[in-house]
């Protein structure tokens, strides 16, 4: 019997203003799987760039967590690229994404915040 319950990772680039930056939305329970197919892009698309000072937009809205092999997935990409990002949004509700950004800031060099607003992440994303 297949799973039908839609799940995944996409990634994308939002503008505003002069300020670029990645985005990420994850939806359902993530899978291994899932970061086999993101996690080329993702490096692919870094390797490309020559200093990289990566925003992100982590879009959790949807989101209902990881098998537990997929977590590490997730640890292993933060600790491999963690010195390339300068500021990741994380958007949803829940304590736990709070304690997500604070756990997630002993491992990326730049700031992470959370946030329960949409256009309160863009607006931090977009500021100096």
């Amino acid at each position: 019997m297949s799973d039908s319950t839609t799940h995944g990772i996409s990634l994308g680039i939002q503008r505003k203003g002069d300020r670029f930056w990645v985005v990420l939305t994850a939806i359902g329970k993530l899978t291994h799987n899932d970061y086999e197919v993101m996690t080329p892009i993702l490096e692919n698309s870094i390797a490309s760039v020559e200093d990289p000072h990566i925003r992100m937009l982590v879009d959790l809205r949807e989101f209902d967590g990881w098998e537990l092999r997929a977590a590490w997935d997730d640890f292993k990409l933060g600790m491999k690229y963690g010195r390339e990002f300068e500021r990741i949004a994380m958007v949803g509700e829940g304590a736990w994404q709070d304690w997500a950004a604070k756990i997630g800031s002993w491992f990326i060099a730049g700031e992470i915040a959370h946030f329960e607003d949409l256009e309160a992440a863009h607006d931090w994303l977009t500021a100096s």
